[in-house]
Formats: C-alpha cells, sequence, structure tokens
C-alpha cells in the first residue's frame, strides 16, 4: 500500500480504516497472545518516533495513568513502568529489582508460573523460599500464616494470581489479608487475570503488581508493566541484579516524561492504547469480567453436556482459562487440535503433570456467540 494512502486511512474515522483490516482465519482460544480486534490490528499501522512528545506524552504518559486508575482508587501512591519483553521479563524485572540485599522471598506456588518465579529467584540468586503445593491445591492463607510466624527473615511475598496452568484463581484476599497484617511486601503476579477480574491494589494491599499487554486488556505482545507503590519502589535503588531489567531504573528515566531508557515497541503501545478505549467501551474491567464469565460459563456448561469433565471443582475456576480431562485413555489431542483448528478455533494443550488434559480459553476478542459456534463443533468432531 502507497504511503498516501496509509495516511489517509489514519485520517479516517475507524470504522472506516476497519473496512481494510482483514479477519483473523481462526480464534485464539488461549491465555494470550489472544484475539484483538480489529481496531487494536489498525493500530499498528502507523509508526511512531520514540523522541516526539506525541508518542511519549500523549501515548505512553496517558496508558501509565490509565494503567494506574485500573489499579486502583488511590492514584496517587501508585505509579505504572513499562517493561519490553514479554510478562515474564517484568516478573524478572520485578523480582531482581524489589529484594535488596537483606531481603528474603516467599514465592507461593501451584503451578509453571509459580515455578517459574522460582527458577528466575535461582537464577538471580535471590534469598528466597518456596511454598509449594500440587497444581489441583490452592495456597491456604493459615498454612501461610504459619510459614511467615515461623521465618520472621521473609520479608517479600510473591504469587501467582491466575495460575494459567490449570485455570486455577488463587484466593487473592485472604492470601493478601495474611501479608498485610504481617508487614510484608506483596508481589503478584496477575498476568492473567489484570483487567479481566476487578480488585483494587491499594484495598488488598498489594506493592507491586505485574501483567503484560497481550491478556486481559487485549492488546498485542511486545511488553509487560508493574504497577508499583510509589514510596516501596522509591526504596529499590540499587537493588536490580540486572541492568536492561533495572525496574527503579526504568521508572527513573520514564516517570518525568513519559521516556523509555531502550528502544520502546512502539506499535505495541500504541495498540495498548487503542485496546485501554476498547475496555472503557465495554464497560471498564466489570464489564469485561462478566463478558469473561458468561464465556467461562457457557464453556464449561456445554463441554459437560458433551462428556467433558473439567480438572478443578467450580470453586476454583477462573473465568480467564479452563482445564478439561481427555474423555478417554484413546484421546489424541493433537488429532482433535487440528480438526478444531480446520473450523476456526485453536486450543492450548495441558500443562500439567497429574493428568492428561488440554486447555480452552475465554479471554480476548471472543463472545458468548463464539463459544456457541466451538462447542457446535466439538460437537461435531466427538460424533464423527
Amino acid at each position: 500500500m502507497q504511503d498516501y494512502m496509509l495516511d489517509y486511512l489514519l485520517d479516517c474515522q475507524p470504522d472506516n480504516i476497519l473496512d481494510y483490516i482483514p479477519d483473523n482465519p481462526y480464534l485464539l482460544l488461549t491465555p494470550g497472545p489472544l484475539s484483538t480486534s480489529r481496531g487494536v490490528r489498525a493500530a499498528l499501522l502507523r509508526d511512531w518516533c520514540t523522541w516526539d512528545a506525541d508518542y511519549n506524552e500523549e501515548v505512553v504518559q496517558n496508558v501509565r495513568r490509565r494503567l494506574v486508575a485500573l489499579a486502583t482508587a488511590h492514584t496517587q501512591d501508585y505509579t505504572a513502568v513499562l517493561m519490553q519483553g514479554s510478562g515474564s521479563f517484568s516478573v524478572e524485572a520485578c523480582l531482581g529489582s524489589a529484594l535488596g540485599p537483606e531481603g528474603k522471598l516467599l514465592i507461593m506456588s501451584n503451578g509453571a508460573y509459580g515455578k517459574r518465579m522460582v527458577t528466575i529467584a535461582e537464577t538471580l540468586r535471590l534469598n528466597h523460599v518456596e511454598y509449594a503445593l500440587i497444581e489441583t491445591e490452592a495456597p491456604s492463607a493459615q498454612a501461610l500464616a504459619g510459614i511467615l510466624a515461623a521465618d520472621a527473615g521473609i520479608t517479600h511475598v510473591a504469587m501467582v494470581h491466575c495460575e494459567t496452568t490449570t485455570g486455577m484463581l488463587n484466593p487473592l484476599d485472604e492470601i493478601a489479608a495474611v501479608v498485610r497484617d504481617c508487614g510484608k511486601i506483596f508481589i503478584v503476579d496477575a498476568m492473567s487475570s489484570f483487567g479481566g477480574i476487578p480488585f483494587d491494589v491499594d484495598e488488598l494491599g498489594i506493592d507491586f503488581l505485574i501483567s503484560s499487554s497481550n491478556k486481559c486488556i487485549q492488546g498485542v505482545p511486545g511488553f509487560g508493566f508493574v504497577i508499583a507503590r510509589r514510596a516501596v519502589l522509591a526504596a529499590c535503588e540499587g537493588n536490580a541484579r540486572s541492568h536492561c531489567l533495572d525496574l527503579y531504573d526504568q521508572w527513573r528515566e520514564m516517570d518525568p516524561s513519559g521516556k523509555w531508557r531502550f528502544t520502546s515497541p512502539t506499535h505495541t503501545v500504541r495498540a495498548f492504547y487503542a485496546a485501554l478505549d476498547e475496555l472503557e467501551a465495554e464497560g471498564g474491567v466489570s464489564g469485561r469480567h462478566a463478558r469473561y464469565c458468561q464465556n467461562r460459563q457457557t464453556l464449561v456448561d456445554g463441554m459437560r453436556a458433551l462428556g467433558f469433565e473439567t480438572l478443578l471443582e467450580d470453586s476454583l475456576l477462573s473465568p480467564i482459562i479452563t482445564s478439561f480431562l481427555y474423555p478417554s485413555a484413546d484421546f489424541d489431542f493433537g488429532t482433535f487440535y487440528q480438526k478444531i483448528k480446520q473450523q476456526g478455533f485453536v486450543l492450548y494443550p495441558g500443562k500439567i503433570s497429574a493428568a492428561d488434559t488440554f486447555r480452552i480459553g475465554n479471554i480476548g476478542e471472543v463472545y458468548p456467540a463464539d463459544i456457541e459456534r466451538l462447542l457446535e463443533v466439538i460437537r461435531g468432531v466427538v460424533n464423527h
């Protein structure tokens, strides 16, 4: 396409631009990257200069303010730091920058992403201990209180909110209350929940919340972010175990003007800006949460009617992604996957060691009618 034509399209009203954005060949029913809207994909069509105020002030700073406003009503006490790379880059930046030389980290792990935090802590040689659970067990507030009482040296506690290994929603409120009462710094990997499940970081006492651009806010991959309590982040100077993943230095560079320390993923950030607009138009986090819950319930009810059982009991299910047990010993997920993909839907393999499972996500530009269509496809495949 000629440059003048692209300029013309970008100057048009969004409805006209969308006519030129092709449909995706299938829906990604995964925990991210996920299916995005035409409006988000249209925002990728323009280049941006990382030095210009129309990018740093009007896009980056706007995104940072809106992220904080999504996280808490107490916006003056928090800030948002954007970090290049996948969400795991931001997890490593946060863990590696939050702990000082005298710090000790307790990591709660009941899935692959809790274990990934343990691996990061080991790699960075952080002083840490693990509260390890099996993949189908939720952390216990009572057990956590006992661990913290027995080890006064623990200064920080980290957990995954939605463990997409299984689709479990860990008990954030109960765990947060214990961490707050014990006076510890609380780090929450909310990668797959932030923007899709309502909560207030200040009310819960969360000091660092980590997420990324390609999850519930429904942007595209390219950066993660940490929403941090200003006073706690300000005490992190000099802690970082990495130059590039120094969360404090990234904040100090970004906070005044929106300028990143290193090359900004400009297209991804601008698409994220558009995704935030769409989140607001849907009714904010509560509106999106309602859609995700409806997606999940439609999916679970329909799959059970087709003979598939969930790995987890209903009380542990998140509205983000659901794990289903193989229906029989001779079930071939690879064949099942390809037949479903050929008809417009991409599923997700299982990840736990204790059972044969596969996963279906509910998030992204996916609606109950899409789930109904999926169920019809699965019905045709299993009855063939």
